[in-house]
């Protein structure tokens, strides 16, 4: 708590630095937004984002339909849309979790928000997500979205991600102009052989993160969101 008002306190100097907002990405080992969370803590937490306008504050929630409901106990059904400091992300793995949380996900009036598809179990398509009357003037829920991550799993019982799942999450985010950060391949990588070994698991550390050789780390637009 102390680190962040440092760091809100410091922020002409960062911005000065880096032309942008330091970014908290707030319980990362856990969820804002969980059931068991007591509420007393959650509302300390919003007190001290409000009290830190500084700072981008990313809350990454595999529940995203609890968002609305615990946000307006603490505060007001109306809140994330006045905190321009708030990144709001939904967790999916696959299409069937894209399919029931991405119009959840864009049903909550945040100021950004985001997927992390790690880690990513299965192709994703946003073909048939078309945008809803409540997306602006966006065509399909892809542009609707502000950022994408992906990434594989690593751990011990670590599952192998497709090389062709990330490719078209690239490729959909490009067309779309939504901006793509490819976090890390995990345990595998595609195999020099496809066709024989698609791919091997050769660690974390070895694996990386460049995809068909480049990296991929963008953010949402720093001046929109500054």
């Amino acid at each position: 708590m102390e680190s962040s008002r440092r760091w809100n306190a410091r922020h002409a100097d960062f911005f000065a630095q880096h032309g942008r907002r330091q970014r908290v990405f707030c319980a990362s080992l856990a969820d804002v937004f969980d059931n068991e969370v007591d509420p007393l803590w959650r509302r300390d937490l919003f007190e001290l984002i409000e009290c830190t306008p500084n700072l981008n504050w990313l809350l990454l929630t595999k529940r995203i339909g609890n968002v609305s409901d615990t946000v307006a106990r603490a505060r007001s059904r109306d809140w994330l849309a006045g905190r321009d400091n708030v990144w709001l992300g939904a967790t999916t793995v696959n299409q069937a979790e894209a399919d029931r949380d991405i119009p959840k996900l864009l049903a909550v009036p945040a100021h950004v928000r985001f997927l992390s598809m790690e880690p990513l179990l299965g192709p994703v398509s946003f073909e048939s997500m078309f945008a809803s009357s409540d997306w602006c003037d966006h065509t399909t829920a892809l542009e609707a979205l502000d950022w994408v991550i992906a990434g594989g799993e690593s751990g011990r019982g670590a599952r192998p991600m497709h090389p062709d799942w990330a490719r078209s999450l690239r490729d959909q985010c490009a067309a779309a102009k939504v901006p793509f950060f490819f976090k890390q391949w995990g345990e595998w990588v595609p195999g020099p052989n496809p066709s024989r070994q698609p791919l091997n698991r050769v660690g974390k550390k070895a694996a990386g993160r460049q995809l068909d050789g480049s990296f991929h780390h963008d953010f949402p637009n720093a001046i929109r969101h500054t």
